[in-house]
């Protein structure tokens, strides 16, 4: 499970002009060529819908023997922790930035772009490993760090509405806020209602503004606040 290097070690001096390329242990290349296709095989097959895949299935998938794969993973748990590390990798380079600051609009647009790319582009993976969930601890380490995160985004981009002082208490707003846009809302809309990506997109907008606004500040004070537009004489309330 250690092998992740692809060179040999660094030399303990510098390399000087015209010294010839640091030797690569060709073991070491394969090694870590096979283990990434095993981890790409098990995602790709998540996402075409096999949640349970077998490893013959897996085996198969990356083009690698049955005995190749148990040689690189000693166990199940092993090669979980692997995908959600390379599907967490492959997720932080498709997702837009978080937005936290300007009018509530525009904050709110940024954040269902971001939002609706995670439940979208991982649904395979995520699906598979909430099944899974259960019976591997590396799983739940990974979905319960990836669930704290989806709650810090929600505080952090409506920071201003949870916050306002018109709101008596923001964590009932911000568990709301938290509860529809979450994966699971997402997947009631896409598999159940069968809504395409964009009318799902809109009925989560309808469902964040809703909230808002019968849970929180009116989006424009609540705007003028974040921009530092309300007059300082003016109350929480008006």
């Amino acid at each position: 499970m250690g092998e992740t290097s692809v060179t040999a070690a660094s030399p303990d001096r510098s390399p000087l002009p015209g010294d010839a390329p640091p030797p690569t242990d060709g073991r070491l290349t394969r090694a870590a060529r096979t283990r990434a296709a095993v981890v790409d095989a098990l995602l790709s097959l998540n996402e075409e819908g096999n949640l349970r895949p077998t490893a013959r299935d897996i085996a198969a998938k990356a083009g690698v023997s049955l005995r190749s794969l148990y040689v690189h993973f000693d166990d199940l748990e092993a090669l979980f922790v692997a995908a959600s590390e390379r599907h967490a990798q492959r997720m932080a380079a498709l997702l837009p930035p978080l937005v936290t600051e300007g009018p509530f609009d525009q904050r709110l647009e940024a954040f269902l772009t971001r939002r609706t790319t995670i439940h979208e582009q991982g649904a395979g993976v995520r699906r598979a490993a909430v099944l899974q969930e259960p019976f591997s601890p590396a799983l739940q380490q990974a979905l319960g760090a990836g669930r704290r995160l989806m709650r810090s985004e929600v505080r952090a981009a409506f920071a201003p509405e949870i916050d306002h002082p018109r709101v008596g208490t923001g964590q009932r707003l911000q568990l709301a806020l938290e509860s529809c846009t979450s994966a699971a809302t997402w997947d009631a809309l896409r598999l159940h209602q069968h809504l395409d990506i964009d009318t799902a997109t809109g009925q989560m907008r309808d469902m964040v503004q809703a909230f808002v606004t019968s849970w929180g500040p009116a989006p424009a004070d609540a705007a003028d606040d974040a921009a530092g537009t309300r007059p300082a004489s003016a109350p929480a309330g008006g």
